[in-house]
């Protein structure tokens, strides 16, 4: 099977976790929400578009470098994107994109 990829033009993206189906046990979802702007989280704003992926392993983060991990929620947020890939192939959610730092 093909991997599944996509090209998103958002500013930041926020990355969760929810549980699978088979919760605990199995695999989760990936939940990333893409946004219009920097650290929607402080401003309560909503996503443009919410990713649910299903059944994932892990979500690995490649050549992207203004990253915060913010303990309060469990959430990653990844600041000046002008746009970002994201790739599942088996089990695995793969995020790369172009960022100005």
């Amino acid at each position: 099977m093909a991997p599944e990829k996509k090209v998103y033009n958002a500013k930041s993206v926020v990355i969760s976790r929810k549980p699978g189906a088979d919760h605990p046990e199995g695999l989760w979802s990936a939940f990333i929400g893409l946004f219009t702007e920097n650290n929607p989280h402080l401003k309560g704003r909503a996503p443009f578009e919410v990713l649910d992926i299903k059944d994932t392993e892990k979500v690995r983060i490649r050549d992207l470098r203004n990253i915060s991990f913010y303990l309060r929620g469990n959430d990653l947020v990844i600041n000046n994107l002008e746009s970002v890939t994201i790739e599942k192939e088996k089990n695995i959610v793969t995020l790369t994109g172009k960022q100005r730092l």
